[in-house]
């Protein structure tokens, strides 16, 4: 990109994009809001600054566009192994005891911020093996980046991705494509990928598991509370909310209670309520 971002453009567009989606940007990452406004400008062939400022207000596509280049997708199948420990060993039994008193037995998931989905499907084998039957799993995940989506929908990863996959799961969930490896249509069939901005309502509802990690760390404190107010009103009475291990809703005037487990920290939602599906 020709010139440098001034402190003008900088506030302009930091702004924009806190506006459309809660990221925000501080000096200290400056430098990637100007290479990825660099790109999209070449991309959509605007001449310069302001006449790509003056496209996005009235470009809701290219909005996105620039949401998917500033957004981080980094993941890997298991990332945080307590976190899986604590849904395997955790939070199935004490939810399929919850629900089993409740007559209740369909188990609603949501990845947010499923980046290429990677975490989806590693949430999708556990409960694949874990949750006892009559138990039916439901999974949604979302994203901020359309290119992750499409990778994610696919389902098809190199090898060198499935590192840290049980050879076990590797085995029965997926298989041996050209250089990499597909996952199979039974587990691909459990997960609905679509878009979502953690700005704006879901639209779910019952969902008894939420898995937002390493996703509102790039949030401001006000943005950050925002959102896990939505994810306490969309929850079941008795329900699971993972964050990423540098994420915290410590000194956060939030209604979720802290909950450690033998293997990593999660927050519980439990109210008197009785929530169906």
């Amino acid at each position: 990109m020709a010139g440098i971002l001034t402190d003008r453009d900088f506030s302009l567009f930091s702004k924009l994009i806190y506006e459309h989606s809660g990221i925000h940007f501080s000096q200290m990452n400056r430098s990637i809001l100007e290479t990825r406004l660099g790109e999209r400008m070449k991309q959509s062939a605007q001449a310069n600054l302001d006449h790509y400022y003056r496209y996005l207000l009235s470009n809701q596509e290219e909005m996105k566009m620039l949401l998917d280049s500033v957004t981080t997708n980094l993941t890997r199948f298991f990332r945080n192994t307590g976190h899986f420990e604590t849904l395997e060993k955790f939070v199935i039994p004490d939810l399929v005891a919850y629900k089993t008193k409740t007559r209740n037995t369909h188990v609603r998931i949501w990845s947010a911020g499923c980046a290429t989905g990677e975490e989806p499907y590693s949430i999708a084998f556990v409960m694949k093996e874990k949750l006892p039957r009559p138990f039916t799993v439901e999974l949604i995940a979302s994203d901020l980046s359309l290119k992750s989506l499409m990778i994610a929908q696919q389902g098809y990863y190199p090898e060198n991705k499935l590192e840290g996959v049980p050879p076990a799961y590797v085995a029965k969930y997926f298989e041996k494509k050209d250089q990499g490896y597909q996952v199979i249509s039974e587990i691909k069939n459990l997960v609905k990928f679509d878009y979502h901005n953690l700005k704006y309502d879901s639209g779910l509802k019952h969902v008894d598991i939420v898995f937002c990690r390493n996703v509102i760390i790039y949030f401001d404190e006000a943005a950050q509370k925002a959102v896990v107010n939505r994810f306490w009103n969309i929850m079941s009475p008795h329900s699971f909310l993972f964050l990423g291990h540098s994420e915290s809703l410590f000194g956060m005037h939030t209604s979720f209670e802290f909950v450690k487990t033998n293997w990593s920290v999660i927050y519980r939602k439990f109210t008197d309520e009785r929530g169906g599906n």
